[in-house]
């Protein structure tokens, strides 16, 4: 089955929360009026967690994608880039609003709002970070003999 590897998977999530960091924490310090190493110590726990469930949301989605319809991801259609990035992000705020609540120290729908906004710009960057990361990598053609 030609899909990435877990580790490839690992090492694909770890270059993409590092970038998220990079672009997200000032945008939360401007968003809350709060002090930018407030926004890296938020962002960066945030993304430790996601860092930790990402590979399996990949790895479970490449494996549905394999086996409905034989594509490798890095050939998926911008449709089905589009599903990932949202089915990403969708699980990841479920995983991530209490964090934002108990860090952050927000209430809950000021948490929430910060959460979706935080998708939102997640759901962007990673369609074209992961249409980027499969440009510059894309998964080899089996060999047949």
């Amino acid at each position: 089955m030609p899909l990435r590897s877990f580790g490839e998977r690992l090492c694909q999530s770890a270059l993409f929360e590092i970038g998220g960091i990079l672009l997200a924490a000032p945008l939360y310090a401007l968003a809350t009026g709060r002090d930018t190493q407030d926004g890296f110590v938020l962002i960066t726990a945030l993304a430790l967690v996601v860092l930790l469930w990402s590979p399996l949301h990949n790895l479970v989605f490449d494996r549905i994608e394999w086996h409905r319809t034989r594509r490798r991801a890095s050939d998926r259609p911008h449709g089905m880039r589009l599903i990932h990035a949202l089915s990403h992000e969708l699980c990841a705020t479920v995983v991530t609003l209490p964090l934002i609540v108990g860090i952050g120290h927000h209430g809950f729908w000021q948490a929430l709002t910060l959460d979706i906004g935080l998708s939102a710009f997640y759901v962007i960057y990673a369609y074209f970070y992961y249409l980027g990361y499969d440009l510059l990598r894309p998964i080899p053609e089996p060999l047949r003999f």
